[in-house]
């Protein structure tokens, strides 16, 4: 199974600059069409959390349509950026998605991978959260299949960076959440978004990923009192590619580059 993330697009309306600065229309469209050109293509395309910037329905119209060149089916969470019934009066007629409270969602059968949805968005905060009811439907659903691989997507990751205005708005719940997943070894990968760069690491025994942003990237600055900022690094999505009971993960830039050249010639001499 392979699984393209694109995570936090935050799509505005046509003609209007993120931050006054990030042409995110123009930058998921690119990101867009090189996923649409994959070959292989995707089982599935998984979005992270901040898929629109201000969270308005006509923002949401707006990234359907930018969406439709892509083949594989999408499904996706909210990030602090996005607004709940919002997103499901757009989305909600896919399928997964409940048809009241939080996005939360398990897609038992259809994959390979079971795929479970948390919802960790806190409205008009940027930090996220998992409280005591989500933290209970979380347990309870990797519960009812302790034997089904599972990947697990949510936006705000469950570990501190060491970017300090990052963390400021980071997950409330980090601790019991590392509790739960320590306790269900069927976890294989967690997919988060929020942190626009890839970073790894370690929760509960469990891996932990966050993926680039088609748009911009937040600096990787960890003196304690650095700015909150941004750089236009070069855009990136993730593929995460599951065979024979593993998961390997790619980071992609997206745009074009120099190649691709081969190693050896034709007679199958090293070039040097």
């Amino acid at each position: 199974m392979l699984i393209a993330q694109i995570t936090d697009p935050h799509i505005k309306m046509p003609g209007k600059l993120a931050y006054r600065r990030v042409d995110t229309e123009t930058m998921l469209r690119r990101c867009i069409a090189e996923v649409a050109a994959l070959d292989p293509q995707p089982d599935l395309i998984v979005m992270t959390g901040d898929l629109v910037d201000l969270g308005r329905p006509e923002e949401y119209a707006f990234l359907k349509t930018l969406l439709t060149p892509l083949i594989a089916p999408v499904i996706m969470i909210p990030g602090n950026h996005d607004e709940r019934e919002a997103m499901r009066e757009a989305f909600g007629s896919d399928g997964y998605l409940p048809a009241s409270g939080f996005l939360h969602f398990s897609i038992d059968d259809r994959y390979p991978l079971r795929i479970i949805g948390l919802d960790t968005l806190v409205p008009r905060e940027g930090r996220g959260e998992l409280c005591a009811e989500r933290l209970a439907w979380l347990e309870e659903t990797l519960a009812r299949a302790p034997g089904r691989p599972t990947l697990v997507l949510m936006h705000h990751p469950p570990f501190l960076t060491g970017i300090a205005h990052m963390d400021a708005i980071g997950l409330t719940g980090r601790e019991a959440f590392a509790e739960i997943v320590s306790r269900h070894p069927q976890i294989e990968l967690i997919l988060c978004g929020h942190l626009h760069r890839h970073i790894q690491t370690m929760i509960g025994g469990r891996r932990v990923l966050t993926c680039p942003s088609p748009a911009h990237q937040v600096a990787l600055d960890l003196k304690p009192a650095a700015p909150s900022c941004f750089r236009m690094e070069p855009p990136g999505y993730m593929l995460h590619r599951w065979e024979d009971g593993n998961m390997v993960s790619h980071a992609v830039a997206i745009g074009d580059y120099d190649g691709p050249y081969p190693f050896f010639d034709a007679a199958g001499k090293l070039i040097d």
